[in-house]
């Protein structure tokens, strides 16, 4: 189950308002490929309709079990730990803050890395866990024992878990309460790492192939030692013509 309605209120607020629009903003120059390609949202926001227009793209699916999407685009219900989609049938995916909270991240990478297509897109939100703020508010509301219980990963941390599942890290962005700083790793470069609220990851899943040697069958020792015994007879040559 994906608690993320007090996500989804604080969203709402004054200080949400300010994150939603960096992110947006984020999301919108993110998403580069073709609008007859498939994307995937693995937990609705309510707001997808900020960074992408569903009426270009057909084929873009909001999965949730809880929440709904905004209208125009098309939910589905699912298990983030058994994705509802074939293998190499996604062409980017994203994530937004659904890692701060689902308890099986590695088995949900997993899912996510089997359905993205060979040099396929990955996007994922996240909340800096040293951010004050952020753990402000995580205590508030566990006083109040609401559904905010989230276990946040740095966005060092999460990059290391990609390069294990051969994603490739092409862009990382930074945010905070700034409302002027919406462009991509401008935050991140700003601020301290205790200031950023929430982090940015755009990854490239990567397929390597090996390629096959043929086995060396016969050492031919003359061919490569022609050019080492070339060097002192044409030096013993030199010395007698002297």
């Amino acid at each position: 189950m994906m608690h993320r309605k007090v996500l989804i209120d604080w969203f709402s607020t004054s200080k949400g308002q300010v994150l939603q629009q960096q992110e947006a903003a984020f999301l919108e120059r993110s998403i580069t490929v073709s609008c007859k390609q498939v994307i995937v949202q693995i937990g609705a926001l309510g707001w997808e309709n900020k960074f992408i227009d569903c009426s270009l793209y057909k084929q873009f699916y909001v999965m949730d079990d809880e929440l709904w999407s905004c209208p125009a685009s098309k939910l589905l219900r699912g298990a983030t730990a058994a994705l509802p989609f074939k293998s190499a049938s996604v062409d980017m995916v994203i994530l937004p803050h659904l890692l701060d909270f689902d308890q099986q991240k590695h088995q949900l990478l997993r899912e996510v890395e089997r359905i993205i297509k060979p040099e396929g897109k990955l996007i994922i939100l996240g909340f800096n866990p040293w951010n004050i703020y952020i753990n402000l508010q995580y205590v508030r509301h566990r006083e109040k024992d609401s559904l905010w219980h989230p276990s946040l990963i740095s966005r060092t941390r999460l990059a290391d878990w990609l390069s294990l599942l051969n994603f490739e890290v092409e862009l990382a962005a930074g945010f905070d309460f700034d409302a002027m700083r919406t462009s991509a790793g401008h935050a991140e470069r700003r601020k301290k790492q205790l200031a950023t609220v929430a982090y940015a990851i755009k990854a490239i899943k990567r397929c390597y192939h090996l390629i096959p040697l043929a086995p060396v069958t016969e050492y031919q020792a003359g061919v490569a030692m022609a050019k080492l015994i070339d060097i002192p007879v044409r030096l013993n040559e030199y010395n007698e013509t002297r």
